[in-house]
């Protein structure tokens, strides 16, 4: 076995490798005598099937597949060996192996190319100066937060006499020209109808002081302008109601009416769990820790955002593009030569950063272990499950969930991945200078415009 790494510039290379018959004929014949043993070919008893046959029938298969994989591992341990950093993986060069015959050939050359990482620095100091952004909390933000929670374990009631908000459950059926119900026209028993989203005031208003068996007369166009609405309100698809026009009478068979949430202890006991929040104004302090740490959050992620732009302006370096866009078409399958042209920007400016990002964090000698990745796991289901109003799972119960989490490979690689980055921003920030700036919640949406 030889190998030979040829260089093209300072991103590309060729790999060319020798293989002769001593450094895969010693498997493939191990390979063949292992098929022998298990072979259940009509005629020969188990085991003893010829070994010229074995090798007639799967002879040529095996041999491609043991070149194939001494290629591979001996590339794999070149490339560490030497220490080369390359970008995606290593391609063969279709032109060079198409002349390699597996039925006359004992020894073979191989050529790979090869995409190599740039050499760059990140010219980042005191003189770089990035906006802290604070977001100062108002009234309507603490407002809002209440209010969300008071909905979000409301409830439906049953009500008297229609207000605007409500929801009127009853039958549905188109009128004739006469104004009477026609026996043969559209209709649905049992479906909803929303007040608030009537459109047309004068139609709303005739939803409004009504009582159950009350019957209201109305244009469906003009109260529903939209064909999703009619479509639910008719229990059809949206395709079925695009011509549907016309008068149409609703029959109220019941009145809901949603009503949120009081401010009391059992609201209290549902959210974080049984007498944890004594009172309403532990409540309310508890919420207003919430909305700060939901907007340092905000503000960390706009810094983050932030960090990566300056780091990505101060390193820069070219990438082996043409290689990569043949790789990125090798790699997926499905993908078309429009699309990688398309989409090559975004990936080129990703991988660009996870190369700065991980330059620095073998500079800083960052390590991550495993008690720093359970603990992010256990952070990231405790969210999931506040999503979901699990607030008052145990830490046993958060425990056992981020363990699973962690055995998924994927999902472990992604929460190292999270870690790693937000270790590298700790680096940045004090690589840089930040300014902070107080801005309220609009003037920070803006920021993302």
């Amino acid at each position: 076995m030889n190998i030979i790494k040829e260089s093209i510039d300072d991103l590309n290379a060729v790999l060319k490798i020798e293989v002769e018959k001593a450094d895969y004929d010693g498997n493939v014949e191990k390979v063949l005598r292992d098929y022998r043993k298990k072979a259940n070919i009509k005629g020969f008893r188990p085991g003893m099937v010829p070994i010229g046959l074995v090798k007639k029938m799967y002879g040529k298969a095996v041999q491609i597949d043991e070149i194939n994989k001494v290629v591979t591992e001996n590339i794999q341990k070149y490339i560490t060996d030497e220490k080369i950093e390359i970008l995606g993986d290593p391609l063969p060069k279709i032109d060079d192996n198409e002349k390699i015959d597996f039925d006359t050939q004992e020894s073979f050359t191989f050529s790979f190319e090869l995409g190599l990482a740039p050499s760059f620095e990140t010219k980042l100091s005191k003189k770089n100066k990035v906006i802290y952004y604070e977001i100062a909390s108002d009234e309507k933000m603490k407002n809002d937060y209440l209010d969300n929670y008071t909905r979000r374990y409301g409830k439906f009631e049953k009500a008297d006499i229609s207000e605007e908000k409500d929801i009127l459950k009853g039958r549905i059926e188109a009128l004739d020209d006469k104004g009477s119900t026609d026996p043969d026209g559209i209709s649905a028993d049992d479906t909803s109808l929303s007040i608030e989203v009537i459109k047309d005031k004068k139609i709303k208003k005739q939803f409004i002081g009504r009582t159950e068996k009350d019957t209201i007369d109305f244009d469906l166009r003009k109260a529903f302008p939209n064909d999703n609405e009619i479509a639910g309100l008719l229990k059809k698809q949206k395709e079925e109601v695009i011509s549907i026009s016309g008068d149409f009478r609703f029959t109220i068979n019941e009145i809901s009416r949603f009503r949120p949430a009081e401010l009391n202890q059992e609201l209290f006991d549902r959210i974080y769990g049984e007498n944890v929040i004594h009172s309403e104004e532990e409540f309310r302090n508890r919420v207003n820790e919430e909305i700060t740490a939901n907007l340092r959050n905000e503000s960390e992620y706009k810094l983050s955002l932030d960090l990566k732009k300056l780091a990505l302006e101060k390193s820069e370096f070219q990438l082996p593009e043409a290689f990569l866009k043949r790789w990125l078409l090798k790699v997926n399958d499905k993908t078309t030569e429009e699309q990688v042209e398309k989409e090559f920007d975004n990936f080129s400016r990703d991988l660009k950063w996870q190369l700065i990002r991980n330059k620095i964090a073998r500079a800083n000698e960052l390590k991550i272990t495993e008690e720093e990745l359970l603990k992010e796991a256990e952070k990231i289901t405790r969210y999931q499950f506040s999503q979901y109003g699990l607030f008052y799972a145990t830490d046993e119960q958060v425990e056992n969930y981020a363990k699973e989490t962690l055995k998924r490979e994927e999902d472990a690689k992604r929460i190292a991945d999270k870690i790693l980055e937000e270790k590298v921003n700790l680096i940045l920030k004090d690589t840089v200078k930040l300014e902070n700036k107080s801005v309220s919640i609009e003037e920070f949406n803006k920021l993302f415009e």
